[in-house]
């Protein structure tokens, strides 16, 4: 059988060599191939139902290749090996009409001989993570070798299904949140199949592949069809084009405690734990990390081993505090188990990857004795590199620095994530946030434009896109379809190829002609069907709220800042006549919430037109999309901007960390981007707690690990050392700085071109610069009201 594939790209996947960092960008591919593979399955087994399936086939070589490249994907996943070694795993999150495949070259891995090919395929059924999408259990892989040194699916390729491996249902969770990440898993070593990728190739359990659409209509049809979602192939396959994931190893953390003193060694030594005990060991990486844990054991016949990952431990009320203080704090959370058989060095590591500071060992020996050979771990994220910096000088500000880096990149894998721990869904509101860190810090914007992408995907006929996506259970935040246009124009502005945002100009029109439909006579929105969220208030509370007559002044901010975006948009890459229309729009709506909302005794801009209720979000908008006049923003801002998240004061609901984003990018607009370091204080009263990622709300906050939290670390990047997009593309760049009280200071941006790199000495009023700007890029730079003319290559300013 074979498959015809059209393209969405024209371009490869990247092509991945042991021991190499993965490539800058994809490889050429032509827009139209032909397959020569088949997708296989286990030819019995249930092909919706949780299930393990391990794959294997030998390839005989008369001498080690140059190069061996394969196309490689799975149905839910795979983890790919060659001769034991670990190649590489996939496919990278999409829907069904955008299947990913992953290309390897496999040369470095092959012999003269005999070879053997494997892979571990798993499907999780209903208990997958809610951003996996699935139809059937389902392995392809193509050679581009052909005749006898071909592997491609499915020819010679055996199969089994894996009895011992198997995921946890909900109820071993031990802290009950709400979940939407993957299942904890279970390995069972007497029923685990150790030697399926042996060499040898015999084995009663071992059957030829067969096909997944076995129970289709077309089931045994042989002719060529289309990898799009046709009756007998659901997978729309396109390539993934980001770069393989790190796996890099790191420390699972040091016992911290234990009730064995004497057995405190491990990890660094191996313990033995005597028969009939029951051992407790809380590990402690002091650092939060995403990784996959690998722990290996000696015998203990019928003991059992859990695992509990935890961000943070909880005292007895369930409560988080120092992240540091251990006492007799429990770690709760998310589970796996492993059941020893007595084998010698039996191995669990799960097939996805786990987030943890703090990892709890709780084990029980009957009647062996169960040694505990090693425990190591392998971190994974997006390989971003930290190519920008930020030396002040201030320990706090490099602490927070620290910190946002690592928060940031905790939250990035194949999709960028909320939260790595409890959902790992890629939302608007926190990805546009995590694409300017990728910017400004990484200069990397691959993972944002997935990001895009899957957005314009996911749009339902009625012109919204999904809250979030890849999601298989759908979710509808209206305002974030706004932020979708806001992320775009964010990319407009600091990547030089616009081809995205013209790409997605008909969502962009869609969307507001959707929100459109709700505009009133008065130019505010009425209520909207679904969840129009805006920020988590005190005790998670939701803003926005809504007059008698059913109308927001918050939504309508919102939808009047996705205007002046989308107005700027149509100008410059699409329909002049677009643009005119969303920018009379915006005219009207500006007028309409000021007339409205506008509260002159209390000089604030009020949340709903019935004005009984406040928020630091109405006026941080309000100033930002200049519906408050120019000679009253000052004066807003510096009546809220004294209240810190997680308080009321004088009925002002407070912004959450995440909102505090749009407050720095307000306080930049009015020129008080002096006042931006005094509000990170924030941030600071969190360092003595410890924390070594950023927490998604104030006080008791469920995720100890949100990126949209992290936003300090391109502030600090834009407004501190003050260097920002001038003109779309980049094309041309502003640099005005504002220390605060910080007296000197060095940073470094990754532009297209090449880095940007600035450093400050304040003597008094007057200060000294020196900034180098790479390639031809030019700009302008500012400070106390003057300007002066940037060229390409070094620049010595005296500004007074």
């Amino acid at each position: 059988m074979r498959l015809i594939l059209t393209l969405a790209a024209l371009a490869l996947p990247a092509i991945f060599l042991a021991g190499q960092n993965p490539p800058a960008q994809p490889l050429a591919d032509p827009p139209q191939r032909e397959w020569h593979a088949s997708w296989i399955t286990h030819p019995t087994a249930p092909l919706r139902e949780p299930i393990v399936l391990h794959f294997r086939r030998a390839l005989d070589l008369p001498s080690a290749p140059s190069s061996y490249r394969v196309r490689v994907s799975a149905d839910n996943r795979f983890i790919l090996y060659v001769n034991g070694q670990r190649v590489g795993d996939d496919p990278a999150r999409g829907d069904l009409t955008h299947w990913r495949y992953e290309l390897f070259d496999l040369a470095p891995y092959l012999k003269s001989g005999r070879n053997l090919i494997t892979a571990t395929v798993w499907n999780f059924g209903v208990l997958a993570p809610i951003a996996q999408f699935t139809d059937r259990t389902a392995f392809l892989l193509e050679s581009e070798a052909v005749g006898p040194n071909s592997i491609s699916t499915p020819e010679a390729w055996q199969v089994e299904v894996e009895p011992g491996h198997r995921p946890l249902d909900r109820s071993t969770v031990t802290l009950q949140q709400y979940m939407a990440a993957g299942p904890g898993e279970e390995i069972d070593a007497a029923h685990y199949d150790w030697n399926w990728s042996s060499p040898s190739l015999t084995g009663a359990a071992w059957a030829p592949a067969g096909s997944p659409m076995r129970d289709s209509i077309f089931s045994g049809v042989n002719h060529a069809h289309s990898a799009t979602v046709t009756g007998d192939n659901p997978w729309g396959l396109v390539p993934d084009q980001l770069p393989h994931m790190e796996y890099t190893p790191t420390p699972a953390g040091e016992v911290v405690r234990t009730n064995l003193p004497e057995l405190r060694g491990f990890p660094a030594n191996p313990i033995t734990i005597p028969a009939n005990t029951e051992l407790h060991l809380l590990l402690d990486r002091k650092t939060l990390t995403t990784a996959y844990p690998l722990l290996t054991v000696s015998g203990g016949k019928g003991a059992r081993i859990r695992f509990t990952y935890s961000e943070a431990l909880y005292d007895k009320d369930r409560h988080k505090g120092d992240r540091d203080a251990v006492g007799d704090r429990d770690a709760l959370g998310l589970t796996d188990s492993f059941l020893p058989d007595g084998g010698s060095h039996r191995v669990f590591e799960p097939l996805w990857w786990r987030t943890w500071r703090y990892l709890a060992l709780d084990i029980v020996t009957t009647s062996q004795p169960l040694t505990l050979d090693s425990m190591t771990a392998h971190f994974t994220a997006y390989p971003f590199e930290e190519r920008a910096q930020f030396k002040s000088g201030d320990p706090d500000l490099d602490k927070i620095w620290e910190i946002s880096w690592r928060t940031a990149r905790d939250d990035a894998h194949e999709t960028y994530m909320d939260t790595p721990y409890y959902e790992q869904l890629q939302y608007v509101g926190d990805t546009r946030i995590q694409a300017l860190i990728s910017y400004a810090v990484a200069g990397d914007d691959r993972l944002a434009h997935q990001a895009l992408d899957a957005f314009n995907d996911s749009r339902i006929p009625e012109g919204l896109t999904r809250s979030r996506y890849p999601s298989s259970l759908p979710q509808s935040i209206p305002t974030f379809s706004l932020l979708w246009i806001g992320m775009l124009h964010d990319w407009w502005m600091y990547r030089p190829d616009p081809a995205p945002v013209r790409e997605a100009l008909p969502g962009i029109r869609s969307v507001l002609g959707w929100f459109a439909q709700y505009e009133q006579p008065d130019g505010l929105l009425h209520e909207t069907p679904w969840w129009s969220f805006i920020d988590w208030v005190q005790d998670k509370q939701v803003i926005p709220t809504y007059s008698k007559t059913g109308e927001s002044c918050m939504t309508t901010l919102e939808y009047l800042g996705a205007l002046d975006d989308a107005a700027d948009l149509e100008k410059n890459l699409g329909d002049s006549v677009a643009s005119d229309r969303d920018h009379t729009r915006a005219v009207h709506v500006r007028s309409g919430i000021y007339d409205k909302c506008w509260n002159p005794q209390r000089g604030l801009i009020a949340d709903n037109p019935d004005q009984n209720i406040f928020s630091q979000q109405a006026n941080i908008l309000s100033v930002l999309y200049d519906v408050i006049p120019k000679d009253q923003q000052q004066n807003v801002l510096r009546k809220i901007l004294a209240i810190e998240p997680g308080t009321t004061p004088d009925g002002i609901m407070s912004a959450s960390y995440y909102f505090r984003f749009y407050l720095a990018r307000a306080l930049d607009h009015v020129g008080m981007a002096n006042e931006y370091l005094q509000s990170l204080d924030p941030w600071r009263k969190l360092l003595p707690l410890h924390f070594s990622t950023w927490p998604e709300i104030p006080g008791d906050t469920r995720s100890d690990s949100h990126a949209w939290s992290a936003h300090p670390i391109f502030d600090m990047l834009t407004l501190v050392a003050g260097i920002e997009p001038a003109s779309p593309g980049f094309a041309t760049v502003r640099i005005a700085p504002h220390l605060g009280d910080l007296p000197a200071l060095t940073a470094s941006f990754p532009h297209p071109q090449g880095e940007i790199a600035v450093q400050y000495k304040r003597q008094g009023d007057s200060l000294d610069a020196t900034i180098t700007l790479p390639g031809t890029l030019a700009g302008h730079f500012e400070y106390h009201g003057r300007s002066w003319l940037l060229h390409a290559g070094l620049n010595q300013i005296h500004a007074q």
